[in-house]
């Protein structure tokens, strides 16, 4: 499982750790068997979260919810590799990235219910608002890192989208501004296939996502975004390049959608089973579950115990949410704007 390149575009592709649970040695990233088990927790913990958060949505306890089930690998493998002094820009489907840095899940389900307050990111969290409205987020990550280069800040910025944020003007705004300026950002893309209706094919005409950023200026790489270790492994370089100064990267994480858009969609209209059922085999969990048990790691009871604890975690963050009391109706403006214009003002003194 080498490096290759795509020959005519000179794109890396990186694969470490195939379907079968086997990795290239040389490419295996140094973790330690503690830091791959917790890559594990991490993964099943978001895992179960997701359809913890999909149950509440069916019984009306939560809103509607964009399941990240299939891209726990894409997520809990980049975000392993960021500090806590590391800026992020999430789109709306980051759960499992917000997890592994320790967002709060009581704040992860709140926002999910409606509850702006969830927005408010704890101290310690360098994690910008989600974003819904595509592409807008990936903007906001290069202003934020042309003021780290102007500051001398040794971070590195990191934005999250999918491959339908490709097509919209933000993304090659943002990635203009990378390159022209040599910013410290990684674009980290969730290529799941699918735009909500629309596949990959109907984005681009593109051999790769990652190619784009040859036109930019700087470094593409595509990896198997279900392979932990591959992301893992490219994106703690592509970060110790950013705060290093020596400019940005662009990851392309190829993996699955196999859950719907959103709780308000039904993918069978779209999409066929057949194709589903061929990404269920290579389920990234699935994979790192085969590599742990070959290391001695993993057995089944071990992971009835882990995902045990798991959903003991989430249960208990359900509990707290679902606890909290309603926000007054004047708190819907706080956190909005460091002065509220006259207009806004005056609508919460009216309420």
């Amino acid at each position: 499982m080498p490096e290759v390149l795509l020959a005519d575009f000179q794109i890396k592709r990186l694969e470490v750790l195939n379907e079968k649970g086997e990795a290239d040695p040389e490419l295996l990233p140094e973790l330690s068997d503690a830091e791959m088990w917790r890559l594990y927790e991490l993964m099943l913990l978001s895992r179960i979260f997701d359809e913890r958060a999909v149950a509440l949505q069916r019984e009306g306890r939560i809103g509607t919810y964009p399941p990240i089930r299939g891209q726990e690998a894409a997520q809990v493998g980049s975000a392993f590799a960021l500090t806590h002094k590391d800026w992020l820009f999430p789109s709306f489907r980051e759960m499992g990235a917000h997890l592994t840095l320790g967002y709060p899940i009581p704040q992860l389900l709140q926002y999910w219910g409606g509850d702006e307050r969830s927005q408010k990111v704890p101290p310690g969290l360098n994690i910008f608002p989600f974003c819904v409205a595509v592409g807008s987020q990936i903007p906001q990550a290069a202003g934020a890192a042309l003021a780290a280069r102007y500051r001398r800040d040794p971070v590195a910025v990191v934005t999250y989208f999918g491959d339908g944020a490709t097509s919209k003007g933000d993304f090659h705004e943002a990635m203009n501004l990378a390159g022209v300026f040599h910013l410290p950002l990684v674009f980290i893309c969730q290529n799941n296939q699918w735009a909500i209706s629309i596949p990959l094919k109907g984005q681009t005409a593109s051999a790769s996502l990652a190619q784009k950023a040859i036109a930019y200026g700087f470094q593409g790489v595509q990896v198997d975004g279900n392979d932990v270790f591959a992301v893992y492994r490219a994106t703690r370089q592509a970060v110790e390049k950013a705060r290093s100064g020596a400019g940005p990267t662009f990851i392309e994480c190829l993996t699955y959608r196999m859950a719907d858009h959103t709780t308000a969609d039904d993918a069978g209209r779209y999409r066929s089973g057949e194709e589903v059922t061929f990404w269920a085999a290579r389920d990234p969990i699935l994979r790192l579950e085969r590599f742990l048990e070959g290391r001695g790691l993993w057995t089944p009871q071990k992971r009835e115990e882990t995902a045990a604890q798991a959903a003991a975690i989430v249960d208990a963050g359900v509990a707290e949410m679902e606890a909290a009391p309603p926000p007054a109706a004047a708190e819907l403006f706080d956190e909005i704007l460091a002065t509220l214009t006259p207009r806004q003002a005056g609508q919460r003194k009216v309420r």
